[in-house]
C-alpha cells in the first residue's frame, strides 16, 4: 500500500517531530505551515493534514481550511474532542503519549510510543507506520486521560526539579538521585505503585517525616507535605499481605 501523502500545520516540536518520523518511515511529507503561512489550500494534493498547534488555536487554525471532502483532519491535541476540527467531515485525533522536548528526540520516540486515537479509522496509519502502541479514549474521558499525562511527565519533572534544588543544598550530586528515580520507576513497572512504595509515609513514621519537615527550606515544605499525604493514601489502599519494597540499602524484610 503507497504511503498516504500528509501536511503538518505547525512547526513546533511535536509538528516537526512527526514530519521527521514519518519522511523516516516513508511518507510523502508536505512542506509544513507556519504562523506566517496561508492554510487555506493546506489540504490540496495531500491525504492527510495534521494540526500540531497549541490547543486553543485549533478551531481557529482548523477553520482557516479550505474544507476538502477527501482529505482526512487530525490534531494531536490530548485534551480535546473532534469538533475542534470543524467544518471538516473527516476527523480524526493521534495523540502520542510521549514526551517530545526537541525535534530529533521526538522524531525517535515516537517510534513504538503509546497512541491515544479516535475518530476515523484511517488515522491509525499514522500509528502503524511508527509501530506504535494504538488506544482508544472516549470524548467525556479526554479532559482525564490529558490530565494523567501531565502528571505522569509534567509533575514528575517539576518534582525533580525540587530533588536538584534540594540535593544541591544538601551537597549531594543530583545524579545519585536520578540514579534512585530511575530504579523506583523500574520497581513500580515490575511491582506495582503499591508494593514498590517505600518510606516514611509508607511505614508510619510521623516522627521522621516531622523531621524532614523542620529541615526543608519553606517553600519546599508544601510539595513534600502534599505527596506524604498522597504516599499515605497509597498505602492504605495497600492489601494487607503486600511486603513494601525494601529502602535504599536494605535487604527486604529488614526493619529501618
Amino acid at each position: 500500500m503507497i504511503p498516504p501523502a500528509v501536511r503538518i500545520i505547525g512547526p513546533g516540536r511535536a509538528g516537526t517531530s512527526l514530519a521527521w518520523a514519518l519522511s523516516d518511515a516513508g511518507w510523502e511529507v508536505a512542506p509544513l505551515v507556519g504562523r506566517r503561512d496561508d492554510p487555506r489550500e493546506a489540504a490540496v494534493g495531500v491525504d492527510m493534514v495534521v494540526l500540531a498547534t497549541p490547543d486553543d488555536t485549533l478551531p481557529a487554525v482548523a477553520a482557516a481550511v479550505e474544507p476538502s471532502p477527501t482529505t482526512l483532519f487530525v490534531h494531536l491535541a490530548g485534551s480535546r474532542s473532534l469538533d475542534v476540527l470543524a467544518p471538516h467531515a473527516r476527523r480524526a485525533s493521534v495523540h502520542p503519549l510521549v514526551a517530545l522536548p526537541t525535534p530529533e528526540i521526538g522524531a525517535k520516540r515516537l517510534v513504538g510510543a503509546w497512541y491515544a486515537v479516535a475518530g476515523d479509522p484511517e488515522a491509525r496509519r499514522i500509528v502503524a507506520a511508527l509501530d506504535g502502541r494504538p488506544f482508544a479514549v472516549d470524548d467525556a474521558d479526554r479532559a482525564l486521560y490529558h490530565a494523567t499525562a501531565v502528571v505522569a511527565s509534567n509533575h514528575l519533572v517539576a518534582l525533580m526539579g525540587q530533588v536538584e534544588r534540594l540535593a544541591a543544598a544538601a551537597g549531594v550530586p543530583f545524579d545519585a538521585y536520578l540514579d534512585l528515580a530511575a530504579e523506583t520507576l523500574d520497581n513500580v513497572r515490575d511491582l506495582g505503585p503499591a508494593a514498590a512504595l517505600t518510606g516514611p509515609a509508607a511505614r508510619g513514621d510521623e516522627a521522621t517525616i516531622e523531621h524532614h519537615l523542620a529541615a526543608l527550606p519553606e517553600g519546599e515544605r508544601a510539595a513534600y507535605r502534599a505527596l506524604a499525604d498522597a504516599a499515605r493514601r497509597l498505602a492504605a489502599e495497600r492489601p494487607a499481605e503486600t511486603e513494601p519494597a525494601a529502602e535504599p540499602g536494605e535487604e527486604p524484610g529488614d526493619e529501618p
